[in-house]
C-alpha cells in the first residue's frame, strides 16, 4: 500500500512500520493515525508476518499528536469528533494486530507517541530516550485509551503522577516502572531489536498469537479500554474550556521563553 507519512514493509516473517516525517520529529497527524490503522490491517492480511517493528525515522520516535486538525473551528462538530477519535482507532488497531509488535524507541517519545508505544506488545528503548506526557500542561486530557494502557503497565499511582505532573522520565525509569522491556545503548538499539525479533520469529505463529491474545485478554480485565470511545468528547470539551486554553497558552509561553 502507498503511504504518505509512514513507511511499511515486510520481508519473510518480519514487518516494519516507520514513522517517516523526521523533519517534524514524526508527529501523529490525523493522516498518520489513519495510515497506522491501515498498516495494521495490511499486516493482518499477511499471516506469514510474525513480528512487526514500529519505529520513528531520525532522532525521535514521535513528538506526539498534532491537535490542529480537530481543534480547528472551520469544521463541523461531527468532523471534529471523528478526527479526535482517530488516535483511539489507531491504538486499538496496533494493539489488536495479529503479529507481535515491538516499539523501537529513541530520542523523544511524547504524548500520543507514548500511547503508540504503549499499544505495542514490547518496548525496547535507547538509553537516552526521553518520555513525556505533556497533555495536562496543554490543557487537554491524555486520550486515545492512554490512561488504561498506562495503568496496566505501571499501575494507577504512577499513572496519576506522570500524567498529572507532566514530568519527563528516562528510559531507565520506564524500565523500572515496567513500561519499557529493555534499555540499551544508543548504538546497540537496532541490534537489540533485531535479536529480539529473531527470537520471536523462530517460534510458531500460532503460539505467538495465542499468547498475545491471552495476555491482552487478561490485561483488559485489569484496565479495559472499552470506555476510550468517550476520550474524544473529553478532549473536545477541554479544547473549548477557557481555563484549559489559558493553561495551554501559559505552558507554551514558558517553553518559548526557555
Amino acid at each position: 500500500m502507498p503511504f504518505a507519512t509512514i513507511e511499511v514493509g515486510a520481508s519473510g516473517a518480519r514487518g516494519t512500520i516507520t514513522l517517516d516525517r523526521p523533519d517534524k520529529l514524526n508527529p501523529l497527524s490525523a493522516l498518520t493515525l489513519r495510515e497506522l490503522a491501515q498498516a495494521s490491517g495490511w499486516f493482518d492480511e499477511r499471516p506469514e508476518v510474525k513480528v512487526v517493528v514500529v519505529s520513528g525515522r531520525g532522532r525521535a520516535f514521535s513528538s506526539g499528536a498534532d491537535v490542529s486538525v480537530f481543534a480547528g473551528a472551520d469544521v463541523g462538530v461531527a468532523e471534529r469528533r471523528e478526527a479526535a477519535d482517530t488516535g483511539r482507532i489507531m491504538a486499538e488497531a496496533i494493539e489488536g494486530m495479529r503479529a507481535v509488535t515491538i516499539a523501537c524507541v529513541r530520542g523523544h517519545c511524547v504524548g500520543g507517541g507514548l500511547v503508540l508505544a504503549g499499544a505495542c506488545d514490547l518496548r525496547v528503548a535507547a538509553a537516552g530516550t526521553r518520555f513525556s506526557i505533556p497533555e495536562v500542561d496543554l490543557g487537554i486530557p491524555l486520550a486515545w485509551g492512554g490512561i488504561p494502557r498506562l495503568v496496566r503497565e505501571i499501575g494507577p499511582a504512577m499513572t496519576k503522577e506522570l500524567v498529572l505532573t507532566c514530568r519527563p522520565f528516562t528510559a531507565e525509569e520506564g524500565r523500572a516502572l515496567g513500561f519499557v522491556n529493555r534499555v540499551v545503548a544508543e548504538d546497540e538499539l537496532e541490534r537489540a531489536v533485531d535479536e529480539l525479533a529473531e527470537q520471536l520469529t523462530a517460534k510458531s505463529a500460532l503460539t505467538l498469537t495465542a499468547t498475545k491474545r491471552a495476555v491482552n485478554a487478561a490485561s483488559s480485565e485489569m484496565a479495559s479500554t472499552a470506555g476510550a470511545w468517550n476520550d474524544a468528547d473529553s478532549l473536545l470539551t477541554a479544547l473549548s474550556d477557557p481555563e484549559s486554553r489559558d493553561a495551554a497558552q501559559a505552558y507554551l509561553q514558558r517553553l518559548a521563553s526557555r
